[in-house]
């Protein structure tokens, strides 16, 4: 009978798991949904999640990210509620995974969707190279500010 790596693993360690994905999910739902759509979408009006078709199309698309964003942030915090109930919160390491997932999910947004695959740009009918360096470089920040306390955070067992 194989034994599979998380039923080896101690009750910590999976506990430790979990309050990392819920930074990371929790993280990356508040990057998609008020980050990107509740500001470049939504009040600055700068790009929608899928531009390459009809406005009616651009706003179903957000509508879908939208559901998605808000499903990311809100299965977060149920993990976060799992990892209080088996025994505490470090809190620390909670937001350096929350900052990890904001930046992560801002590059793979920016690097996949915006440049990539091309469903949107940052913002049209401008020079985009202030706006990629400032999205590339604010997320690298997030993302690696985050990885660094979940670094110096961890725990040797």
């Amino acid at each position: 009978m194989a034994t599979t790596t998380a039923a080896l693993a101690s009750p910590a360690a999976r506990s430790d798991r979990r309050l990392i994905g819920s930074g990371l999910l929790f993280g990356a739902g508040i990057a998609a949904s008020v980050i990107d759509l509740l500001i470049f979408h939504l009040v600055l009006q700068w790009h929608h999640f899928y531009d390459l078709s009809t406005l009616e199309v651009a706003l179903a698309a957000d509508g879908l990210f939208h559901a998605v964003a808000w499903g990311m942030t809100v299965a977060g915090l149920f993990l976060l509620a799992d990892a209080g109930r088996r025994g505490g919160i470090a809190w620390t390491r909670w937001w350096g995974a929350v900052l990890a997932g904001l930046g992560g999910f801002q590059i793979l947004d920016a690097g996949i969707l915006h440049k990539l695959l091309g469903l949107h740009q940052i913002r049209y009918d401008v020079d985009l190279l202030p706006y990629d360096l400032a999205w590339f470089g604010g997320s690298a920040i997030a993302l690696a500010v985050g990885l660094v306390i979940l670094w110096r955070t961890r725990t040797r067992e």
